[in-house]
């Protein structure tokens, strides 16, 4: 695992993202712009889910959040690896940041144990509220983590 760091490091990417004042800038921006569409969709989705606005017809808000929260994490996912490239060996020592990770991932996998399972049409309220319960306390986790990471030596 050290030598995949120390050569993904070394990359002329990683180089960029260490020595490109703009480049790092313009890439965190793109990090941030992505967190915001997903956390902004999963809130707005996740406060539904647990009965607000229940006259908003719950498919019709998911056909419109979803995508939007789709789009935020993939967009946040990419910048986040090339943010990453900027100190991969430093990265990977920060327990913060492995525990940032695990929680994306324990995300992720409510979002689709939800939508692959039995989406939100047939999801029993019980399901809803859960689903909901979980992204919202995950999601911001996810967030404290991340900035957290920017004031941590390890």
């Amino acid at each position: 695992m050290d030598a995949l760091l120390a050569w993904l490091g070394e990359t002329a990417l990683a180089e960029w993202m260490r020595l490109s004042r703009w480049g790092y800038a313009s890439v965190n921006a793109l990090h941030v712009l992505g967190i915001a569409l997903l956390i902004g969709a999963s809130v707005a989705l996740d406060l539904r889910l647990l009965g607000w606005r229940r006259q908003v017809p719950l498919q019709e808000l998911g056909r419109l959040l979803q995508p939007v929260a789709a789009v935020g994490l993939g967009l946040a996912i990419m910048a986040g690896a090339l943010l990453f490239l900027a100190d991969p060996g430093g990265y990977a020592d920060m327990s913060l940041f492995r525990l940032k990770l695990a929680l994306i991932a324990l995300a992720i996998a409510n979002a689709l144990l939800l939508n692959l399972g039995p989406g939100l049409a047939n999801a029993t309220p019980r399901r809803l509220l859960v689903a909901g319960i979980v992204s919202l306390l995950l999601w911001p986790a996810v967030l404290l983590a991340g900035r957290f990471l920017a004031f941590v030596d390890a």
